[in-house]
């Protein structure tokens, strides 16, 4: 039960946002009654922790997952990419950014477990372009963690506008650009190598 109510609400979240549902919409969608719910999560705001730690940790897995099955940094961040396409792909937004819009309103706990989300994911990427930059696979100005920062605010307020369209294509030109704009372009019609590279981050999505 628990866990059918965790996807009943994270789906209403990600389509209409923390305030725009209520225990009311996900009785309803469960067929059961407001009490069970209140008797898993007694208020709103335990359920809206609870959805940001079940997503933080899913999230970090299929991180986990990455590391384990690509070496070089390319192939992890065009993974990463693929991550938020997926969502894109099923209507629905990136949990933690639909409710980042939301922050203003939501409960303390809750903005606290939405900082820790982000700032494991800029982490990740940090350590990701450090990696590719070392080894001349990539390429960018500023340190790791301000590109990190960057791509991170790119691929939510994408998926957003892309929303706001109704156009996936939106998201899905702003996550190709990030990626070829990380590849070293210096001298590439005369290095087979660095050409490949930029061709096949055109090719990521």
């Amino acid at each position: 039960m628990l866990q059918r109510i965790l996807d009943a609400a994270e789906e209403l979240a990600q389509t209409r946002g923390f305030n725009g549902f209520s225990y009311a919409d996900v009785a309803e969608r469960l067929l059961v009654t407001k009490a069970s719910l209140h008797y898993h999560f007694p208020s709103k705001a335990d359920l809206g922790r609870a959805l940001i730690v079940r997503y933080h940790d899913t999230f970090a897995r299929a991180l986990e997952t990455i590391e384990r099955q690509e070496e070089k940094a390319q192939d992890k961040l065009r993974r990463y990419v693929l991550l938020y396409d997926a969502v894109m792909r099923n209507d629905r937004m990136c949990l933690c950014g639909m409710l980042a819009a939301e922050y203003a309103t939501l409960p303390t706990p809750m903005q606290d477990e939405l900082r820790l989300f982000f700032d494991a994911n800029e982490r990740w990427l940090a350590a990701v372009l450090e990696s590719g930059q070392r080894d001349g696979e990539l390429a960018f100005a500023g340190s790791a963690k301000q590109r990190a920062r960057i791509m991170t605010g790119a691929l939510e307020g994408a998926m957003l506008l892309a929303r706001t369209y109704g156009d996936g294509r939106r998201f899905q030109s702003t996550a190709k650009q990030l990626l070829t704009d990380l590849t070293p372009d210096a001298s590439c019609a005369s290095n087979p190598q660095r050409r490949r590279v930029v061709e096949s981050s055109r090719k990521a999505l």
